[in-house]
């Protein structure tokens, strides 16, 4: 799946320059200019990475990342400011970042960071997922198991399987799935979602995913 960023920016021309640099690198990028904006696509997205200015209109980047760890929102943080201070590093720490770059920055070292963060995050998760016995889901190879062997899954199949397991237990709105299954310039289709979810709950039991009418659906753990 194409890795989803969120840039909260404030300066209309450097918030435009990343964009497209990171488009260019293969990057998913949603915008944004000030903090409620931002709070409002990381809540309604799904997002593999922030970057974030900290001086925005509306809701500072420090507040905003606060908010969302006390959501228990765990999404990686990149600071990307021109608040330099020791003091303002530490801050950044402590509300949650997981990396501060200082103003002024080249875009090269900025993509390696986000690409060390990201290899670094996708790398805590299990490589094998237990979801009941004998049933395994293999994250690096995007392949469920049943007591060791191959079951046949359609390839949005198996991301569905994926980002389900990335978020256990979490509601997951219908646009949140369209976003993580549906690649640029193909139409998200609801009756092809409902044939993925009805062909899973075939393959895995049925109550692994519940239904909540007309918003999304949620993957239970046992």
């Amino acid at each position: 799946m194409t890795p989803t960023l969120l840039l909260l920016e404030d300066d209309l021309q450097l918030n435009e320059t990343v964009k497209q640099f990171l488009e260019r690198k293969g990057y998913k990028v949603y915008c944004a200019y000030d903090g409620l904006q931002a709070e409002e696509i990381a809540y309604e997205k799904h997002i593999d990475l922030m970057l974030l200015d900290v001086k925005v209109p509306q809701l500072n980047g420090f507040d905003f990342l606060k908010g969302l760890r006390e959501a228990k929102k765990e999404m990686p943080a990149i600071f990307i400011t021109s608040l330099n201070s020791v003091d303002d590093v530490e801050r950044g720490f402590e509300v949650g970042c997981d990396d501060y770059i200082r103003k002024p920055f080249a875009l090269k070292e900025l993509l390696i960071r986000i690409e060390a963060l990201l290899k670094r995050t996708f790398d805590t998760h299990q490589s094998e997922i237990v979801i009941s016995e004998g049933l395994v889901f293999d994250h690096k190879e995007l392949r469920l198991l049943r007591n060791g062997e191959v079951v046949s899954l359609k390839t949005k199949e198996l991301k569905l399987l994926s980002l389900f397991l990335q978020h256990p237990n979490e509601l997951l709105p219908y646009d949140v799935i369209y976003e993580a299954l549906w690649e640029y310039g193909e139409s998200p289709s609801s009756g092809s979602l409902r044939t993925y979810i009805k062909r899973l709950r075939a393959k895995m039991g049925k109550e692994h995913i519940e239904t909540i009418k007309n918003i999304g659906y949620r993957f239970v753990t046992e």
